[in-house]
């Protein structure tokens, strides 16, 4: 199981910037795959931003050039910098646990296992 624990969510004027933050709990020789979601209000959720365990990056093209997505394994954090934030940025931002890379050492192995572990959510506004 892995717990999820996001923040750095708020209320912006259009143009202005925020930082998402999403801390893992687990295993200390894992990381993980992970992304940004968001869900508007009477909208489906949709992905934002993700990264890989090999550090692959991928962003929809609504964020593309606004967004930048960060992780530190060490902490097993990820990260998102909205700069340039439009009133249609608002929605409620979740954090998701893709999959979990676990590398054992002195020859403890390793296992990939896909995942789909969710936090809160937290709630971004931006006005006009």
């Amino acid at each position: 199981q892995v717990e999820l624990v996001e923040s750095g969510g708020g209320s912006v004027q259009a143009g202005g910037s925020l930082k998402l933050s999403c801390t893992a709990s687990g295993d200390t020789y894992c990381r993980y795959g992970m992304s940004w979601h968001r869900q508007a209000p009477g909208k489906e959720r949709e992905l934002v931003s993700a990264i890989d365990t090999d550090g692959n990056i991928r962003y929809s093209d609504s964020v593309k050039g606004r967004f930048t997505i960060s992780q530190d394994n060490a902490k097993k954090s990820v990260f998102l910098q909205m700069n340039s934030l439009k009133p249609e940025d608002t929605a409620m931002y979740y954090c998701k646990a893709d999959s979990t890379l676990c590398i054992r050492p002195n020859g403890g192995g390793a296992s990939y296992v896909e995942s789909a572990y969710w936090g809160q959510g937290t709630q971004v506004s931006v006005s006009s």
